[in-house]
C-alpha cells in the first residue's frame, strides 16, 4: 500500500502502511547497532507534524479513515459514497440517508476538541514513549489540561487493547504474575515496622497481573486479587495441548490436565533444559519500569489499561515510531467510541 504523507515540499511526515521491513540491527562501518539506535527507528517526527500543519494532519485522518477510497469519505451509517461536504466546517452528508458525520464520527475519537494537527502529534509522542510517558508529561508537551490528555492516552490504550482483545495463544507460552499497586509505606521506627509480604499487613489496593507470553508470538495480560485466580483465565486464553511453561508455584499444578507442562524452579535456576519464564519476566520489568518511573501511582481499577499499553510495546518492540504510530491509528478506526472514557470526568471526576 503506497504511503500517506503530510506536508507540502521539505515538511513530509510519513505516516501510515508501507514502512520499511523491521530490522534487528544496523551495521555502521564494523561496530554493529541495535535497531532502535539506528536511524530505520526514527521514520516519524513530531517536528514536521507541527510544520505540515492542520490542513496535512486532517488529510491524514481522511486517508486513514477511509484508506480504500484514498480519504474520499463514504457514510459509516449507509455506505453510500456520494456524499456532500461542508463550506464552513469539516463535516459530511450523506445524499442517500442524510445522516452527517465527520472523519472522527464512530470512532474512539468522537467528540474529539483537540486540533487534528495535535491528535497527531499526541499519537507520535505515545508511539514514541517505550516505557510511557505520564499525561503530566503529555499535558506540557501538548500545552492543553491534563484532564485532556488523560482521557486521550487512556482511549489510545483501549484501542489498541482491542488487538488482542479475542486472540488465543498456542504452541509454546510462559505463564506467571507479579504484584503491583497497594504499596504499603515502611514505618519511620523499626520497632513499628512489620512484614509487609503477610496478608493482613497489606491494603486492599493489592493486585497481581497474570501474563500469558508466546514464544515468538504475542503477549495477553490481565490482572487478579490473587495469582492463583489466572489459573481461568489461561484456560480461556492458551489453545489446549500446548506447552505451557511455569514456575514451581503449586497453583500452576492444575494446568497439567490441559497443558504439557514446563516448571522451573527460579531458586535453583533462570533456565533449565529449555524450561524458563524469561519472556514474562522481561514483560514485566517494562511494567514496572513504566509505573515506578513513568505513573508512579496507578489506581487498581485502571491496572489493566497499563498492562495492556506495556504488553502491546513488548510484542511490538522491533518496530520503528512511525510503524507503531501507524499501528496505533488504524485500531483507533477500528475501535468504536468509548463508553468508559466518553464524558469520563463528568461522570468519575
Amino acid at each position: 500500500m503506497a504511503r500517506c504523507r503530510l506536508g507540502h515540499g521539505d515538511a513530509q511526515v510519513r505516516t501510515l502502511p508501507g514502512r520499511e521491513s523491521e530490522r534487528s540491527f544496523s551495521l555502521e562501518g564494523s561496530m554493529a547497532q541495535h535497531f532502535l539506535l539506528s536511524a530505520q527507528a526514527r521514520t516519524l517526527s513530531l517536528k514536521e507534524i507541527y510544520q505540515a500543519g492542520e490542513d496535512a494532519a486532517y488529510g491524514t485522518f481522511r486517508k486513514l479513515r477511509w484508506p480504500a477510497t484514498g480519504g474520499s469519505p463514504q457514510c459509516p451509517r449507509c455506505g453510500c459514497a456520494k456524499i456532500y461536504e461542508f463550506s464552513t466546517r469539516r463535516k459530511f452528508k450523506c445524499a442517500a440517508c442524510h445522516h452527517q458525520f465527520s472523519v472522527t464520527s464512530g470512532t474512539i475519537f468522537a467528540c474529539r476538541k483537540l486540533a487534528f494537527v495535535d491528535l497527531l502529534a499526541a499519537i507520535c509522542l505515545f508511539a514514541n514513549a517505550a516505557k510511557g510517558s505520564s499525561a503530566l508529561q503529555l499535558s506540557r508537551d501538548l500545552d492543553v489540561q491534563y484532564k485532556t490528555v488523560f482521557v486521550l492516552a487512556h482511549k489510545l490504550r483501549e484501542a489498541l487493547a482491542a488487538e488482542t482483545a479475542k486472540l488465543k495463544l498456542g504452541n509454546s507460552v510462559e505463564v506467571d504474575g507479579a504484584y503491583f499497586c497497594g504499596h504499603v509505606r515502611p514505618a519511620n521506627m523499626k520497632t513499628d515496622r512489620v512484614d509487609r509480604r503477610l496478608l493482613q499487613n497489606r491494603t486492599d489496593k493489592r493486585r497481581v497481573v497474570v501474563v500469558l507470553r508466546q514464544r515468538s508470538g504475542r503477549t495477553l495480560t490481565r490482572s487478579f486479587r490473587l495469582e492463583s485466580d489466572g489459573i481461568t483465565f489461561a484456560r480461556e486464553r492458551i489453545v489446549e495441548g500446548s506447552v505451557v511453561a511455569a514456575d514451581d508455584l503449586r497453583h500452576w499444578d492444575v494446568l497439567a490436565s490441559s497443558f504439557r507442562m514446563q516448571r522451573i524452579d527460579h531458586s535453583e535456576a533462570y533456565s533449565l533444559d529449555g524450561a524458563h519464564t524469561n519472556l514474562a519476566e522481561s514483560y514485566f520489568a517494562r511494567l514496572r519500569r513504566m509505573i515506578r518511573g513513568q505513573h508512579h501511582r496507578v489506581e487498581p481499577a485502571k491496572l489493566d489499561a497499563y498492562a495492556a499499553h506495556a504488553g502491546w510495546l513488548e510484542d511490538h518492540r522491533r518496530q520503528s515510531n512511525g510503524e507503531l504510530a501507524d499501528r496505533l491509528m488504524r485500531s483507533v478506526f477500528a475501535a468504536s467510541v468509548s463508553g468508559t472514557w466518553s464524558g469520563y470526568w463528568q461522570r468519575a471526576a
